[in-house]
């Protein structure tokens, strides 16, 4: 019967040292993994590491529109058979403040070529909102003619309506 108790212990040295040997393989390449992470997220394997690190330039702040609003105008406009008329209450954006100065100054004449322009209209040729954005964009350019034969253009960069009647 000695024979029989020692069979069983041969045995299971083998088993117990495979059991061994794979769980230190298992330990390793678990090891192994951790480590490799640890490395790439410190930045030492990464290569987009310092680009995001470098801080990116603060965007500048967009500049204070300056506006100069006009006083409302009311023309007469072309019309067959009765008298109509326009109420219209604008603000011009402009590029600077020089050119605020300058619209300032020059406002009689900008005003007379306002009348001028708005006066030679149709009534039905200013009702549809299309309509009206081609009439601002004519404004702008009448109004950013030269004042004087030598003088630059104005800096008129927009026009707003404020207030838009036809009657």
């Amino acid at each position: 019967m000695a024979t029989s108790t020692s069979l069983p212990s041969a045995a299971a040295a083998p088993r117990s040292s495979k059991l061994m040997i794979g769980l230190l393989v298992a330990t390793s390449l678990a090891a192994l993994a951790g480590g490799g992470y640890a490395l790439s997220r410190n930045g030492l394997f990464a290569q987009e590491a310092p680009a995001a690190a470098s801080p990116k330039p603060a965007p500048k702040p967009a500049p204070k529109p300056i506006f100069v609003t006009l006083e409302p105008l009311t023309v007469n406009v072309q019309s067959e058979g009765r008298s109509r008329f326009l109420h219209i209450g604008m603000a011009l954006k402009v590029n600077d403040e020089l050119a605020k100065a300058q619209l300032v100054e020059f406002m009689p004449e900008l005003r007379s070529r306002l009348l001028l322009l708005l006066s030679n209209r149709q009534p039905e040729t200013l009702l549809s909102t299309q309509d009206k954005a081609k009439l601002a964009e004519e404004i702008r350019a009448e109004l950013n003619r030269p004042l004087s034969a030598g003088a630059p253009p104005q800096a008129i960069a927009s026009v707003s309506f404020n207030t838009f009647v036809v009657q």
